[in-house]
C-alpha cells in the first residue's frame, strides 16, 4: 500500500490518475479493488474513516453460501416481494452458490481455514421454498488477535478475521489505499441523455482537495445512510431512530449517485432492533440488546436459548413477540406504530424488563462500533450497567414502574400476564417460541428504555445485474457502479449474514464490470464537478 504527498496538476485537470476509484474500505470496497487489480487495473481505494472496516469488520464475518442456484433464486425472490428485478437477484443467488469457493480462494492469502456450517434451525430465516439451499462458510486463523490487529473494532469476533483475509488479500496487489479521505463529488461529463464519470473529488486530511481521475470508472462502497439523521428522520416512519455503529455511513454515495441522476430504491429498509442510551455523552451510538439465535418459523420447538426480558410500551402494556425469528432485524418495525390520536410513537421507547435470575444470565447489551478512542464493553453480570444507571434496579414491579415512570397497576398485570404464559408454557397473547420464555419473578427488578435502532440499511442507488448505477429513467450512469449495502439488492427482508456475502458476491461483479469498458479519453467538453463546470483541455 502506497501513500504519497499531493501531487501536482497534471496537464489535464486532475491530480492523481487512476483507473479505478474504490470509495469505502469495508468488505465491499476491498474486494471490489481486489478484482479490478486482479484484472490489471491500477486501483486507488479511499476510506472517509481514519480507521479501514466500515461495519463490515463489526459483522460476524460468515458467508452466506448456497448450494442450488434456484432455489436460492426462488428463495430471495419471494423475500423481496417484486422490488428488486429477477436479473439483479439473480447474480446474487449465483454469487452465493459461488461463495464458498471464493472464500477459500482468499483464504490463502492468509493461510485460513475455511468451515462450512448449516446455522442453528439450517437454512435461511423463513421457511419458504428455497430455504433448505442456504448455509455458512466461517473464515478462521489460528492465532490471530483481533484486539491486537484491529484495537479500534468493536463487534462480533468473526468480523475482524474475515476482513484480515480482505486485507491480506489487497497486500497482494499495488493497491493504493488514503485512509481519513472523503469522497466530495463525482466529476462527470455529458454523454446524451446522461453523465459519464470521469473521476471524483476527494479531500484527504493530508493532501488536501484532490481531483482524481477514474480512466474505467469509479466504484461506490460507501455503505449505508444510517450516520445522517436527516436521512434517517426523511425516510423512515418512526422516531428516534439512532445507529449502533456506522456513524461515518452518512449517505456520501447515495448523494453523489444522485448528483448525477441516480434513481433510488429500498429507502425505508433497515437492519435493526431496539437498544440502550450510553449515558456517557462521548460514545455516539446506542447499545444493541444480546444478539440471541435465530429460529424458524414452524419450528419453534428447536428455539431453546432463554431470552430473559420481556418488552412493555409507554402504558406498561406487552405488545409484541420480543423474541421474532430474526429478533435483531425486525423487532424495529411493530416499535415504530404511531399513535394518530394521541400523536405519538407509544411504543418507541419501550421498557425492557427483568429480574435478577435475568440479571445473572448473561450480557444483554452488546456495544459496536469500530472508531478510533471510542470503544465501551458491557461486563458479563450487567452490574456495572446497573451502577452506571442504565438499567434501572428496584424490589418491586411496582417500585420498578414508578422509577420508569410507567402505569404502576398496568405494568403490574403485564408482568404477572406474563408469568401466567411461561408457567403454561404458551405464549397465546403474542406468540414467543415457549423455549425462550422465562419467567419475571426473582427480585430485585430491573428495567431500562429501550429505542429503536439501525444496525445497517439497505436503501441507495439501484443498480443492474452489473452493479451499474441506474439513473431516474433506467438507463446505467457511464462508468459508475455500486457495491455492498449502498443500494442493497434487499428490499423486504433480510437474509441474516447476506449483507455480507453481498459484499463480496456484488464486489466481484463491479470489479469486473468496471474493466470491460476501454478507457475514456479527454476531449474538449464540458466537465461537471457535482454542481460546478470546469474546463479540461483535449491531450
Amino acid at each position: 500500500m502506497s501513500s504519497a504527498n499531493k501531487p501536482e496538476r497534471t496537464a489535464n485537470g486532475f491530480d492523481a490518475e487512476y483507473d479505478v476509484v474504490v470509495v469505502g474500505y469495508g468488505y465491499a470496497g476491498g474486494v471490489s479493488a481486489i478484482e479490478a487489480a486482479k484484472n490489471g487495473a491500477k486501483v486507488l481505494l479511499i476510506e472517509k474513516a481514519s480507521v479501514p472496516g466500515g461495519v463490515s469488520i463489526c459483522s460476524y464475518g460468515a458467508l452466506r453460501c448456497a448450494s442450488n442456484r434456484q432455489l436460492a433464486f426462488d428463495y430471495l425472490k419471494e423475500t423481496n416481494a417484486g422490488r428488486t428485478p429477477d436479473d439483479v437477484i439473480r447474480a446474487l443467488a449465483d454469487g452465493m452458490c459461488e461463495m464458498e469457493g471464493y472464500a477459500r480462494e482468499l483464504a490463502k492469502a492468509s493461510g485460513a481455514e475455511v468451515s462450512t456450517t448449516e446455522e442453528w434451525g439450517k437454512g435461511a430465516n423463513y421457511p419458504l421454498r428455497g430455504a433448505n439451499t442456504f448455509y455458512h462458510s466461517t473464515l478462521s486463523l489460528p492465532g490471530f488477535d483481533a484486539r491486537k490487529t484491529y484495537p479500534w473494532a468493536n463487534g462480533a469476533p468473526g468480523g475482524p478475521v474475515t476482513f484480515k483475509v480482505v486485507e491480506d488479500n489487497l497486500a497482494r496487489y499495488d493497491v493504493d489505499v488514503w485512509l481519513s479521505t472523503e469522497a466530495l463529488r463525482l466529476i462527470s461529463r455529458d454523454a446524451g441523455s446522461t453523465q459519464e464519470i470521469l473521476g471524483i473529488t476527494v479531500r484527504s486530511k493530508t493532501r488536501g482537495v484532490l481531483r482524481v481521475m477514474a480512466r474505467r470508472g469509479v466504484i461506490l462502497c460507501t455503505g449505508g445512510f444510517e450516520g445522517n439523521r436527516e436521512m434517517r428522520e426523511q425516510f423512515w416512519e418512526g422516531v428516534p431512530i439512532r445507529p449502533c455503529c456506522g456513524m461515518s455511513n452518512s449517505g456520501d454515495g447515495i448523494r453523489m449517485a444522485q448528483d448525477v441522476g441516480a434513481k433510488l430504491w429500498h429507502m425505508w429498509h433497515f437492519h435493526g432492533c431496539y437498544g440502550f442510551t450510553y449515558p456517557d455523552p462521548r460514545y455516539p451510538y446506542m447499545v444493541r440488546v444480546k444478539r440471541l439465535p435465530d429460529w424458524t418459523p414452524g419450528r419453534e420447538g428447536e428455539a431453546k436459548v432463554k431470552m430473559v426480558w420481556i418488552l412493555l410500551d409507554q402504558n406498561g402494556k406487552r405488545y409484541m413477540n420480543e423474541y421474532q425469528p430474526y429478533t435483531q432485524d425486525t423487532t424495529h418495525r411493530p416499535m415504530q406504530y404511531f399513535d394518530p390520536a394521541t400523536q405519538r410513537y407509544p411504543r418507541n421507547p419501550s421498557f425492557l424488563i427483568c429480574d435478577e435470575n435475568g440479571r445473572k444470565m448473561y450480557p444483554i447489551g452488546r456495544p459496536t462500533s469500530n472508531d478510533e478512542g471510542v470503544r465501551v464493553d458491557w461486563s458479563e453480570d450487567n452490574m456495572k450497567e446497573v451502577e452506571m444507571g442504565i438499567l434501572k434496579r428496584a424490589d418491586s414491579i411496582a417500585e420498578l414502574a414508578r422509577i420508569l415512570g410507567v402505569d404502576l397497576a398496568e405494568t403490574e398485570r403485564s408482568v404477572a400476564r406474563w408469568n401466567t404464559l411461561c408457567d403454561k408454557t404458551h405464549d397465546e397473547d403474542h406468540g414467543r417460541p415457549a423455549g425462550t420464555m422465562a419467567r419475571i419473578d426473582t427480585p430485585p427488578f430491573y428495567g431500562a428504555p429501550v429505542s429503536t435502532i439501525v444496525t445497517n440499511t439497505q436503501g441507495g442507488p439501484v443498480h443492474n445485474a452489473r452493479q451499474e448505477i441506474i439513473d431516474a429513467f433506467g438507463d446505467p450512469i457511464p462508468r459508475l457502479f455500486a457495491a455492498g449495502e449502498m443500494g442493497s439488492s434487499f428490499g423486504h427482508l433480510y437474509m441474516s449474514g447476506s449483507n455480507i456475502t453481498e459484499c463480496f458476491v456484488n464486489g466481484r461483479i463491479a470489479g469486473r464490470s468496471v474493466m470491460a469498458a476501454p478507457p475514456w479519453k479527454a476531449a474538449d467538453s464540458k466537465v461537471r464537478t457535482g454542481t460546478r463546470e470546469a474546463e479540461i483541455t483535449s491531450e
